[in-house]
């Protein structure tokens, strides 16, 4: 494995886990005792788990809204496919509103060569849109939201945010709720998140969402929007005729990455 599979593998591994030893992960990832241990401490200081004597421990098994770098090496590939899918919904010379989050951080990566006017709600977005230097070709047009910045997370937050999100109108907003389920609709993990993926899909003319199947009836306590507020939901996930028909009657278009 080179060592990003290793992060994931770990990764995966203490979401359902509390505990791994070194001797496991050197069977598992077929890599040396000095390489895992490299490994373990790079994940460490990334706040994905806690290194203890042979081996690491959880950081998130019990239910807690992992970090970014966590979130960030779980489900990977099937991000970048649901990012693939909300790219090819937009226009170029459009206006976007991009939400936070290790999924928007992959559609900003699909959007760094696009003719087209965005405003990313986190840093991790803007340097992937910016990545490659000036002699990366075509590159979006960046409008920055200014505001506090999360730790961790990059992401802006606060009254500055979500005014100068309001003061601008976008042809398509696109969110990555923290959660999603048919009775309540999109939730964030806090009121500030939730304010400001508010202020985004109020803002614009059209509303993507961006969810994996992981984020279906996960737990979060924030209430964003109903389903009634979304035109075009993006997910891997293999929806039942029962739950296409709860869908269909909030008026969305359902897309499978």
């Amino acid at each position: 494995m080179i060592t990003e599979e290793r992060h994931r593998r770990i990764g995966e591994l203490l979401r359902h886990r509390e505990h791994v030893t070194v001797d496991e992960l050197i069977t598992e990832c077929g890599a040396s005792g000095a390489t895992i241990r490299r490994d373990l401490d790079v994940l460490e200081r990334h706040g994905v788990l806690r290194r203890v004597h042979g081996g690491a421990r959880s950081l998130v098994l019990r239910g807690g809204n992992p970090e970014y770098r966590q979130r960030e090496l779980e489900d990977h590939a099937v991000k970048v496919r649901i990012a693939a899918r909300v790219a090819s919904l937009l226009e170029d010379r459009g206006h976007v509103w991009l939400d936070s989050g290790t999924t928007a951080t992959e559609v900003a990566r699909q959007l760094r060569h696009r003719e087209m006017t965005l405003m990313p709600m986190s840093l991790r977005a803007v340097n992937a849109l910016a990545d490659g230097g000036p002699a990366a070709g075509r590159r979006p047009e960046l409008l920055l939201p200014g505001g506090s910045l999360t730790v961790g997370e990059l992401s802006f937050r606060g009254p500055m945010t979500e005014s100068n999100i309001r003061s601008l109108r976008f042809d398509t907003a696109v969110l990555t709720p923290c959660a999603l389920n048919l009775r309540d609709g999109l939730l964030a993990h806090d009121l500030d998140d939730a304010a400001v993926k508010r202020a985004g899909l109020e803002s614009a003319g059209r509303v993507i969402v961006a969810c994996s199947g992981t984020k279906w009836d996960a737990s979060a306590v924030a209430l964003v929007a109903s389903l009634d507020a979304v035109d075009v939901l993006v997910t891997d996930k293999h929806l039942s005729p029962e739950e296409l028909a709860q869908i269909a009657q909030h008026s969305v278009e359902v897309v499978i990455a």
